[in-house]
Formats: C-alpha cells, structure tokens, sequence
C-alpha cells in the first residue's frame, strides 16, 4: 500500500542554504558564539549536524552514550569524524553518561510496576543528555541545536518534554522524515547512517522507532497530512484505518509537548 503524501518538488539546495542562513542569523542576533549537539549515529542528528557546521561557527559534538549499543556508537563517532574532516570549526566531546545514570538509577525508590519504571528510565535518560548539552552550552556561550524533525516534533510527540525536546534552535523541525532523507543524501551523509533504521536509543536494546511507534515515517506521514485535510476514521479502512488511528491516538496523547506550557491566569480583582 502506498502511504507516500503528496508529492512536492523541494528545492533541496535552496533548503540547505535557507536553513544555513536561518542559523547564522539567529546565533548572530542572540550573541552566541556557535552550537553544541548531541549526535547519536541518527540521520536527525547528522543532517542537524552538518547543517550547524555549515554555518561557519563553532560546533561541539557531544557524544553520551547510556548502555548504547555498539553499531549506534560506531556510527556517531564516523559522522564526527567525517564533520572534522570538512569542516575546520567542528570539535567533539566524549561524555559517559552510563555510570552517572546507574547511579541515579541506584538512587531512586524501587517500585512495583517494573514497566513503568522501565518507560521513566527511558525519559531519564534525554533529560541526562539535554542536562550535559546545556552544561557545555553555558560554558562556551553555544546555542542547544535540535535534532527533531517534524513528525515527531509536530505530528506524534515523539520525543522527552524536558529531554531531546528542550532545545534553542531546531533547524530541521519542518521537514518531514523523508525530507530529512533527501537532505542526507545531498550533504553526503554516511551511507551506514542513512540505512540504518530510526531509534531513539533510549531503550539499551535496538528496538526501531517504527517498533515503538507502530507504523513507518511515511505512514505517519501519510497520516499527519490527511489530519491536516479535515480527514476522519470512518474515511479509511484496512491499514490506512489502522495507520490513521496510531497517528491520532499519539498526537492526542501527546499533545502536551507540543502545546505552551499551561498557565493558570488570575481572574481580575483576586490580585
């Protein structure tokens, strides 16, 4: 079954420089001297990456492996390697986060539930990596860069509130998954990364965000963008249906990453 959206045309040379441009320009009118990301071996964080380095400016690379599997860990330290060879303003800086995460493992209460617990450990370990991004991102007066794209960011909430989420800038998070892609292959991404299957790494397993989510980027983008068209579940039967209803089911139960913060207002006269 074809679930591809609707064909656009993207003037993928025109993007890269948009976005290039998009950046400079921030960091410029924020006085901040470059970017610090965190790369994973993921085709989010290479093209995010590469784009930052593009910029001319400063650009930390951090590495923070969590009980990370060895074929995540390989494919992040080719793509640094492959950032420093073309780009001069790229540094890297390795951060072992496994012993500080069992302890903070060893720290908390036991509880019953062991899924549960399983599920907030995953979530621990974002808000480690975007604590130690922001550690090194003070120090050298650098901007947090995103790695999101626009499915997960806007569509599914596929990401940690306060983790992968939290954020300065995020330079690819208009771009649909299969954009990304096509970016990839135009900056000459590591082929290896560009094969690989889509993990958040946050598990200490290779399970694949398709696993997790329950459907493959296209179908969710499929879906995203019949949402967008007004369209219902009773439109769609069979996987389409199916298809339809994980994008609904995530984008309600996830709304809450993707909506301001909610602030209790004051009603006039009480203050």
């Amino acid at each position: 079954m074809d679930f591809n959206v609707t064909v656009r045309r993207m003037q993928t040379e025109k993007v890269v420089d948009h976005i290039v441009s998009w950046l400079k320009e921030y960091a410029s009118g924020a006085k901040m001297k470059g970017f610090v990301i965190g790369v994973s071996g993921g085709i989010d964080s290479a093209v995010a990456s590469t784009l930052c380095a593009k910029t001319g400016l400063d650009l930390l690379c951090i590495e923070m492996p969590i009980h990370q599997g060895t074929d995540q860990v390989s494919r992040a330290d080719d793509h640094i390697r492959w950032l420093q060879q073309h780009f001069p303003n790229v540094r890297r800086q390795p951060v072992n986060l496994t012993p500080v995460f069992d302890q903070l493992v060893a720290a908390f209460p036991k509880v019953e539930d062991e899924e549960e617990r399983f599920m907030s450990l995953a979530n621990t370990r974002a808000r480690l990596r975007m604590t130690t991004l922001y550690y090194f991102a003070a120090l050298k007066k650098y901007l947090v860069a995103g790695t999101g794209n626009k499915v997960e960011d806007f569509g599914i909430g596929f990401y940690t509130k306060y983790g992968d989420g939290g954020v300065d800038v995020s330079p690819i998070a208009d771009l649909l998954k299969t954009e990304v892609y096509e970016i990839g292959a135009y900056l000459g991404i590591n082929q290896a990364i560009m094969d690989a299957p889509p993990t958040d790494g946050l598990w200490g397993d290779d399970r694949t965000d398709e696993e997790q989510i329950g459907a493959t980027y296209p179908e969710m983008e499929w879906a995203m963008e019949m949402q967008e068209a007004g369209k219902k579940p009773e439109d769609f039967s069979g996987r389409e249906k199916e298809v339809f209803l994980i994008f609904s089911r995530l984008n309600t139960a996830n709304k809450h990453k993707m909506l301001p913060i909610p602030v209790c207002e004051i009603p006039p006269g009480m203050k």
